[in-house]
């Protein structure tokens, strides 16, 4: 017998961080009810959806529980097991899909699909061996970046090495990703969203600043980069989420190389879900990325990408880590002689380093609206 459907519309999704938490304000506001499968009762997430599920996804009942009477399973991460997925297929839509979220989950197959599409990306080898590693170095030039193919974020799984050696204790839990150290002039950020039936939209390409691995600050349009390249990021974009078979938001993560006539995008790496570097959306475009994402993964019309205020810049500036047990305690002195800046905070536990929210300003001039965002975000941290 077929499992009674809710009257409204149901979204699954795994995980139950501040991307979830985020989809959840969308949802209530478009009607759909949000049905998350949290790690743990105090997450993000679970905070604000009273029905949360707890648990892991590796959990098979779990999981069959969640999605339930669902109409799509989506994720606000990439950890899902493969075989999990390959368990549920024909169960009910899952978006994206478990072969174009591979591609997310996994750098080497990643690089592979990349340069068999022709999509410019950095100098890049399999590696398994010492020997091998310090062959691609020679040939490549020193310094490398080193990565693990799976699990890592935010930085981690990620080493810069000056010798091979220096990646030996990675030996011996599979292949490596090892690339030439790009020298980029910048970071830019393409974030598009693209349903089943095809549809597929791009909000403007954003600049991205890093800060030990981590997104520190997103402005949107990009700033410093020709239009050329940016058309060209915003096509290369829709042309991996296109040819993957991406569905819902798909951020492509691009180094910009060289300078005048030369300058052009390299690809980092891709997340098929809302991102960090798509924050600004929400209080910069027409239509969120949270909201965009649950209208592709339910198939429904995609709404305008457009900048709210056309001319403006918006500029997110993210709040990592606080002296404060809770940020939003100091509300008060961080939003005193700034009625401009829109805060959004996470309701996480604080650690140093971790992102616990992210401030807003849109205004005409991108530094006075950066001076504005990193003033309430120095107050939330605790350091005036």
């Amino acid at each position: 017998m077929e499992p009674t459907r809710s009257t409204r519309p149901v979204v699954a999704v795994i995980g139950g961080g501040q991307l979830a938490r985020m989809m959840q304000e969308s949802a209530i506001a478009l009607g759909i009810e949000l049905r998350p499968l949290v790690e743990a009762p105090d997450t993000s997430t679970a905070l604000v959806v009273a029905s949360s599920t707890v648990g892991l996804p590796k959990n098979d009942e779990l999981v069959r529980t969640l999605i339930e009477g669902a109409d799509v399973l989506t994720f606000e991460h990439e950890h899902i097991p493969q075989t999990l997925l390959a368990q549920l297929e024909g169960s009910l839509a899952i978006e994206p899909p478990a072969h174009a979220l591979l591609y997310a989950q996994d750098k080497l197959a990643m690089r592979e699909r990349l340069t068999q599409m022709g999509a410019p990306c950095p100098r890049w080898a399999r590696i398994d061996t010492l020997e091998h590693l310090q062959a691609f170095g020679d040939e490549c030039g020193w310094p490398l970046v080193v990565k693990t193919p799976t699990g890592g974020y935010d930085g981690r799984g990620v080493r810069v090495i000056h010798e091979a050696e220096e990646a030996a204790e990675w030996f011996g839990r599979g292949e490596l990703l090892a690339e030439e150290l790009v020298p980029f002039v910048s970071e830019v950020a393409a974030l598009c969203a693209r349903r089943p039936s095809g549809q597929i939209k791009s909000w403007p390409v954003a600049t991205s600043e890093q800060v030990d691995g981590v997104c520190s600050v997103v402005t949107a349009p990009a700033f410093g980069v020709r239009p050329e390249t940016l058309e060209a990021a915003r096509e290369l974009g829709e042309r991996i989420a296109e040819e993957l078979g991406v569905t819902g938001v798909l951020a492509v993560e691009m180094f910009v190389v060289g300078e005048g006539a030369d300058e052009h995008v390299l690809v980092n790496e891709l997340a098929m879900r809302p991102h960090n570097t798509g924050h600004w959306t929400i209080d910069g475009a027409v239509t969120s990325q949270f909201e965009q994402h649950l209208r592709a993964v339910l198939d429904l019309p995609l709404g305008s990408t457009e900048l709210r205020v056309p001319g403006s810049s918006c500029v997110m500036v993210n709040l990592l880590g606080s002296s404060f047990p809770c940020p939003a305690r100091a509300l008060g002195q961080a939003l005193e002689g700034h009625p401009e800046a829109k805060v959004h905070i996470y309701s996480k536990a604080v650690r140093p380093g971790r992102k616990l929210g992210h401030v807003t300003v849109v205004d005409a001039d991108p530094a006075r609206a950066r001076a504005e965002a990193e003033a309430v975000v120095t107050a939330l941290r605790g350091q005036v």
